[in-house]
């Protein structure tokens, strides 16, 4: 009876630590490429059921947008620095539950006024970056409370020529500043402005902390480019990668798939499958 009594302890003992060693690295994993989810893919829903979906989609991952309604459990909130500490918490704890880490925010476009207060949320939440679009005049402001707050500013690319939507002018303003200063670059952003996707990561080297990830097509009688389930569009989603395998990029590829708003869930795993193919041919 003693020996059974002190087998079950040892085996009780091990059995996380066993467990834990059973979960087998993806490829793309050991490279350090992560996927994550933009919650902008499900803004038709709460950051509650955005956290819920990502669960679903097999992702660890988050970036959730600014003016997100909170959802069940948090009344008329929406995500961003007016959240109270304790929502804050339960926030953290919410999406902990559900095996989710929110790593950013974003995508922001403050005010000066307003950055300190962007930061301070962020350090607050644990996220590793803010993807923002800083007003161009405000790089001194941005580059010193990413210092103070540590925490790294990922710059995105929308598709206007007010945005930094090519790697010259977002490397004209950030490229003799801090290294915390980089991009979030979305590829898709780069080919609606006729800019190519694997020219502009290439010369984001060094720079890049995150992506937009995606891939799109045609769609409509006007022909607009709309997301597409990776490797069935115009992009080149291989070569991206590989492109990525070449500079040693260690990062967030972030989710954003913006169709099919209702029910995008099914179109996403048949990207990340196509990710994780592609991912175990190259690396």
């Amino acid at each position: 009876m003693k020996i059974n009594k002190l087998l079950i302890f040892l085996l009780a003992g091990c059995l996380p630590g066993c467990v834990a060693s059973s979960k087998t690295e993806t490829k793309a994993e050991k490279q350090g490429w992560k996927l994550s989810m933009q919650s902008y893919t499900f803004h038709l829903f709460s950051v509650v059921e955005s956290l819920e979906k990502t669960r679903e989609a097999g992702l660890h991952y988050i970036e959730i947008y600014p003016g997100q309604k909170m959802g069940d459990g948090f009344g008329d909130a929406l995500f961003g620095y007016d959240l109270t500490t304790e929502q804050q918490k339960q926030l953290k704890k919410l999406a902990a539950s559900k095996g989710v880490k929110i790593v950013s925010s974003g995508v922001w476009t403050s005010s000066r006024d307003e950055w300190e207060k962007v930061f301070s949320f962020a350090k607050n939440m644990e996220m590793e970056f803010i993807s923002a679009e800083p007003a161009r005049e405000d790089w001194v402001v941005m580059e010193s409370l990413a210092k103070q707050y540590k925490i790294k500013v990922a710059t995105h690319n929308h598709p206007n020529e007010n945005s930094y939507w090519n790697p010259e002018l977002l490397m004209k303003y950030i490229g003799q500043r801090d290294p915390l200063l980089g991009s979030s670059a979305d590829v898709g952003h780069f080919r609606r402005m006729g800019v190519d996707p694997i020219a502009a990561l290439r010369q984001l080297k060094g720079r890049l902390i995150a992506m937009h990830f995606k891939d799109i097509a045609s769609a409509g009688l006007e022909g607009a480019l709309e997301d597409v389930v990776w490797g069935t569009g115009v992009l080149d989603v291989k070569g991206m990668m590989e492109e990525l395998k070449r500079q040693g990029f260690s990062g967030y590829f972030t989710i954003e798939y913006e169709a099919n708003w209702e029910n995008n869930l099914p179109e996403i795993r048949q990207s990340i499958d196509y990710f994780n193919k592609v991912a175990d041919e190259i690396l």
